[in-house]
């Protein structure tokens, strides 16, 4: 049995994968094979930086992407991406 605080992490990393805007960016940042400023991501998804920065703030917390700072710029970075892949084939499987 997993201990309270893997379901936990669980729970935290699911949960972020539950946005359909945080799959796209996940899948953005993925595809891009290079750090993305948050600004690009948020044209590429037509939506406010800052709504985009909050998301973004979602899969940092669960361990999915990392935020670097450029003197005042935001840049993301994908971790596990060849997990990613893994899971978006997965669901893929799965669909009915």
């Amino acid at each position: 049995m997993n201990e309270p605080n893997e379901i936990e992490y669980f729970s935290r990393v699911f949960s972020a994968l539950g946005s359909p805007v945080r799959l796209r960016i996940l899948s953005i940042i993925s595809e891009t094979q290079r750090p993305l400023h948050i600004k690009a991501v948020a044209k590429a998804l037509n939506m406010d930086y800052a709504a985009v920065y909050r998301h973004v703030d979602v899969l940092k917390k669960a361990g999915l992407l990392q935020v670097y700072e450029v003197g005042r710029s935001r840049v993301l970075s994908p971790l596990h991406t060849d997990l990613m892949k893994q899971v978006f084939s997965l669901v893929k499987q799965v669909k009915p």
